[in-house]
């Protein structure tokens, strides 16, 4: 089954279908590309929605993903942008197997079409050329043999008659031989074109038109067969990331059934138990006997004259009310005036105190919350106040360190004075010892009010409950606590424990906010930025080719320097991007101090 054989007179169909042919392929390349639009495009998508749905840093969601059922979410989260680019490697591996061969492949085919098709009307036109030759030489062979036969004719004529001079017979005679003559040489010339013309149609029709034909079958052919490779590829795309999606939806499934419905009640308990007990019963009152009141008024002031300890959060205390149930506002409360209560305020004796209590009733109010965080139930108060004992130890092992490495280096300078003065760390020095010292009494003070909580130390006084912000907590303005705080005795004065506690809790508040900043590192030299660099991971800095910059910590074998611009700004950057020049003396120290620490 040949083109050559079967089709040698559809030249202009094979070349209709030859173009067919491409299109077809063109069509199907197009067909590629959108799928690999629409795999990016869907990866694109899914990747936006696994962001989305990502916690985000410092909010209240990464606190909701201690759940195991939260947790699982997450892990679905990433194995959905897992999932998003198992799309992404269909779409490049497509782009690059199919999309791009094919393209290429479309180029080549139309070059090769175009010039199979250049011979086939090569070889039309020497046909053609041939052809009319022939026509021509026939054409001419017929003319003669005509005009031969008149000549013959005439000159018959003359013959015959008398009255024609002889002259005028060989005149004929001659002119009849010529054009035989010629006519023989036209026959001679007409059977030599004829035979030459059959001999190029034998060969046009069947040698260089087969020819043809079939190097343009064997083309079509070929892009037969890569269209169907193509489509296999197509599958086979999709079939090589199957077992990593099938990994990515295990993983789900692993995740789903790793949810403890168990695990998250208990984060709940953990979470939110407050430590209360549940309120006992509520005694009778006996409304019958006036004289025989649950507590009375005297009893009230001789309770709170003598200084007897309040029970703790779990206990009955007399009108202790269940944490759910709002307490109600006394009628002072209700009907005394603000600005009458806020003139008794500023009249009283005890400004100071019942100031600083507005002052931690506005913070309440505010967000801020006490210092001891007693406006919590003892559970949350008890985190929340180990959290801050671990805080300030950390804080303490920072100071020490430093501490530790001043102190190296004050010994390494009283050895070698030459490598610069020991007095000038002794100001340092005394520094962090002060705030270590601080620190300490801050743990000191934080760990006594844990103590409180967990039942190693007794419970605070009246006094220093509505001192540490208990009654503030259930929303009682600081300016009655004050007027409760001067009616706690007869004649309106402070017992010595009060002024006591006061002045104990002031100077606490002095150096809250103190000593926070680290000391920054000291330079040990100077560096010139070699190449720009784009610090865009976490701990790197950006720098300029030619910048001048400060070293602040050399490299230590792992390929990175740390360097300063600014106060605000440092980082580490690639050794091979800067020329370092270390000061001698600092480079000394910096020696010792590795060797000491070794």
């Amino acid at each position: 089954m040949s083109w050559g054989t079967e089709l040698w007179d559809q030249f202009d169909n094979l070349e209709k279908h030859t173009q067919w042919g491409i299109d077809v392929l063109e069509k199907y390349i197009k067909f590629v590309k959108e799928r690999t639009e629409i795999e990016l495009s869907y990866a694109k998508q899914l990747r936006n929605l696994s962001k989305k749905y990502q916690p985000k840093k410092n909010s209240k969601e990464e606190e909701e993903y201690r759940y195991t059922s939260t947790r699982a979410f997450l892990a679905t989260l990433n194995e959905m942008n897992d999932y998003a680019g198992q799309h992404e490697v269909i779409s490049e591996n497509m782009t690059s197997l199919i999309t791009g061969e094919l393209t290429r492949y479309v180029q080549e085919l139309k070059q090769e079409r175009k010039s199979h098709f250049h011979d086939g009307r090569k070889a039309q036109q020497h046909i053609e050329t041939c052809w009319k030759q022939l026509e021509a030489s026939k054409r001419r062979f017929e003319r003669d043999c005509k005009e031969a036969d008149r000549a013959q004719q005439y000159f018959e004529k003359m013959d015959a008659d008398i009255n024609v001079t002889k002259a005028d017979v060989e005149k004929a005679r001659q002119q009849a031989q010529l054009r035989h003559q010629m006519a023989e040489d036209s026959k001679a010339e007409y059977s030599s074109t004829l035979q030459k013309f059959n001999s190029e149609q034998h060969d046009h029709y069947y040698t260089h038109i087969p020819n043809i034909f079939q190097k343009i079958q064997e083309m079509e052919e070929r892009r037969i067969v890569r269209i169907g490779e193509s489509m296999k590829t197509f599958a086979e795309v999709d079939r090589q990331v199957i077992p990593i999606i099938g990994k990515c939806l295990d993983e789900i499934t692993k995740a789903a059934e790793s949810i403890d419905h168990k695990n998250d009640s208990q984060l709940v308990i953990e979470a939110f138990k407050s430590g209360f007990e549940p309120p006992g019963d509520v005694d009778f009152e006996d409304f019958t006997q006036p004289m025989k009141r649950t507590v009375s008024e005297s009893s009230l002031s001789n309770s709170r004259g003598d200084g007897k300890s309040e029970p703790k959060f779990g206990g009955k205390s007399k009108g202790k009310l269940w944490p759910f149930i709002k307490k109600n506002k006394s009628p002072k409360q209700q009907k005394e005036p603000l600005s009458h209560r806020f003139n008794e305020f500023m009249t009283s004796k005890p400004k100071i105190h019942c100031f600083r209590s507005l002052k931690r009733g506005l913070s309440l109010k505010l967000g801020a919350g006490p210092e001891d965080f007693s406006n919590l139930p003892p559970e949350q108060r008890r985190k929340k106040l180990q959290q801050k004992v671990d805080e300030l130890n950390k804080d303490i092992q920072k100071e020490m360190d430093q501490r530790d490495a001043l102190t190296k280096m004050k010994d390494v300078y009283i050895k070698n004075p030459q490598m610069g003065d020991a007095a000038s760390v002794d100001h340092r020095l005394a520094e962090l010892g002060q705030n270590i010292e601080k620190l300490r009494l801050e743990v000191q003070k934080f760990e006594g009010w844990l103590a409180e909580v967990e039942g190693r130390l007794p419970a605070r006084t009246e006094q220093a409950r509505r001192q540490s912000g208990l009654y503030e907590a259930q929303n009682t303005s600081a300016v009655n606590s004050c007027a409760q705080d001067r009616e706690s005795s007869p004649d309106g004065s402070y017992t010595e424990e009060q002024s006591q506690e006061t002045e104990m809790k002031v100077p606490a508040t002095d150096f809250d906010d103190e000593f926070d900043d680290e000391e920054p590192l000291p330079t040990i030299g100077t560096c010139k930025a070699l190449y720009t660099f784009e610090g865009q991971n976490e701990g790197t800095i950006s720098v300029a080719e030619g910048e001048m910059l400060y070293v602040i910590e050399e490299d230590k074998g792992d390929g990175w320097t740390r360097i300063r611009r600014n106060e605000d700004e440092e980082g580490y950057v690639p050794t091979s991007y800067v020329e370092v020049y270390l000061d001698k003396n600092a480079k000394d120290v910096y020696k010792s101090l590795q060797k000491i620490s070794e």
